[in-house]
């Protein structure tokens, strides 16, 4: 019984470790574009992140049952992050520091990602006329050439 067991956790670790290989990567930069840290230097809170949403994915590897691996990472990922945005209010000098947290969170998924706005509204728990709100709102910040306005408060 305990050979089978071992087996059986050996099996799991494999199959998680294969995915981590091939998604971490992306997933690394979701979560830096995320925190608001600088690309290509090193990002903690990006990791610290990233490494709460992998062990969670981890401890319900054996009940995903053909669902995406990827996906409930990302599901992870923005649910954690959204729980800790507080954390990741004041500028890093990342590309997407200028804006709020929520509004980060939601251009990442919607653009970089490529999550549908209704699928980014249910993740959220807002209507999707908010979310689109958000993006839209986000991108014009983006695209504004004042540089000076640091991250804002948005209310849900």
């Amino acid at each position: 019984m305990r050979e089978r067991r071992a087996a059986l956790e050996h099996r799991r670790a494999q199959e998680f470790e294969a995915f981590v290989a091939g998604a971490a990567g992306r997933l690394l930069h979701t979560a830096t574009l995320l925190t608001g840290e600088p690309s290509g230097a090193p990002a903690p809170a990006a990791e610290e992140l990233l490494t709460a949403a992998l062990s969670r994915t981890y401890a319900s590897w054996d009940r995903l049952r053909g669902e995406d691996p990827y996906d409930r990472t990302r599901q992870e990922l923005a649910g954690h992050f959204a729980r800790t945005a507080w954390r990741h209010r004041r500028p890093r000098g990342g590309l997407l520091d200028r804006l709020a947290p929520q509004e980060r969170l939601i251009l990442v998924l919607r653009l970089y990602e490529g999550v549908a706005e209704e699928q980014t509204a249910a993740l959220l728990g807002l209507p999707v006329e908010r979310v689109h709100a958000l993006c839209l709102h986000a991108i014009a910040e983006m695209r504004s050439t004042g540089h000076d306005a640091g991250p804002r408060t948005v209310a849900s």
